[in-house]
């Protein structure tokens, strides 16, 4: 037994980004590890990564083109592993999505929480927002957009023509541009309250694309008549609820528009000699979920890819099988592929997909 490591004295310190999903991603791995293991004291240590710092920059930014992409290979994971290494943190807790199959020597993906959904959600005006906000302007000049708002359920595919929605991942790009050619896609930076404020503020915006799973753990709820609740946190919960009235969100089904690997699951990351962060990790690891995410990496290592690669995979288990549909846009016409295996062959299954995606 681990009788030194599992005195009350051993702290394990958790290293997160700063941004609000982070950290409330970062408090759910804290308060299940606290649960499982209570005579441990868990601490959270914000680390501010070169991804963050980049994308400040590109929000004040004139010209964004001319910056790198804050969605680049390890841009958000680098300073977290750092901390690792150097041990001045025991975990680094992750957005699955972010982290790279190829982790630096003596770091392994140690645990994944339970996924939450991973479906995509569009979001979009009301015709009774794009009214109001239309009989504000008072500086109208001609070539200038008006605001447009689109009836509840909208998908892609009912966008009007030459329609723009915003979003930077090249995943989504690429698969609303095979579906429509004729939509405009242009790129947007920051967390969900800023994309929001951009949507009500910018007319030339129609849309945008967020992630169900991340606006559920910021307590944002999608209604089935497709209006949302803010959180009832915060420090001004009646201005945050305030930004959404009229602002509209559909699910995208997976036919549609297909997620990127590891979408709405949560990371841990550790130093594979530690004894006790292994064994912590194995006792909060949601096993459905990390036999899908390793087929899932798996492909995205053999396609030798990162997050923004033109990619898009998504696995479940169906009974007793695993079940993995992949997409790939390196390819022309892109082509999309189910593959099916033993739930023991998650990594091979992965592996089988990137293969048959390069003949």
């Amino acid at each position: 037994m681990l009788k030194a490591d599992t005195t009350p004295k051993r702290k394990i310190i958790l290293a997160t980004r700063g941004s609000p999903l982070a950290l409330a991603q970062t408090h759910r791995v804290l308060n299940t590890c606290a649960h499982a293991f209570p005579h441990l004291r868990f601490e959270i240590r914000v680390i501010k990564t070169t991804g963050d710092k980049l994308q400040t920059a590109s929000l004040a930014h004139t010209d964004q083109n001319s910056l790198p992409s804050p969605t680049a290979k390890g841009l958000f994971t680098k300073e977290l592993e750092n901390a690792l290494t150097e041990k001045s943190a025991d975990m680094a807790i992750h957005s699955l999505k972010d982290l790279p199959t190829e982790l630096p020597e003596g770091l392994i993906l140690g645990g994944v929480l339970r996924r939450a959904d991973a479906h995509d959600l569009l979001i979009y005006r009301s015709p009774a927002l794009a009214e109001k906000l239309q009989s504000a302007v008072t500086d109208w000049a001609p070539g200038v957009k008006s605001y447009r708002g689109f009836k509840r359920c909208l998908k892609i595919k009912d966008l009007p023509q030459g329609a723009t929605i915003a979003s930077s991942s090249t995943r989504r790009q690429v698969q609303i541009q095979h579906l429509r050619p004729d939509i405009r896609v242009i790129p947007i930076r920051g967390n969900v309250g800023t994309r929001i404020r951009k949507l009500r503020e910018h007319p030339e915006i129609d849309a945008t694309l967020l992630a169900a799973a991340g606006l559920e753990r910021l307590e944002y709820h999608l209604f089935p008549d497709g209006h949302f609740t803010a959180p009832k946190t915060g420090s001004d919960p009646a201005a945050a609820q305030a930004e959404l009235d009229g602002i509209l969100g559909s699910v995208l089904e997976m036919d549609e528009m297909l997620p990127c690997v590891g979408q709405a699951a949560i990371g841990i990351e550790i130093r594979a000699d530690d004894p006790l962060l292994n064994e912590i990790c194995r006792a909060v690891t949601h096993p459905n979920t990390q036999i899908c995410v390793t087929a899932e990496r798996e492909f995205l290592r053999a396609q030798g890819g990162g997050c923004q690669s033109p990619v898009a995979a998504f696995a479940r288990i169906i009974g007793h099988r695993l079940q993995m549909r992949a997409v790939s846009f390196r390819i022309t016409p892109p082509r999309w592929i189910t593959v099916e295996g033993r739930l023991t062959e998650a990594g091979q299954l992965g592996r089988e997909a990137a293969r048959q995606l390069s003949e």
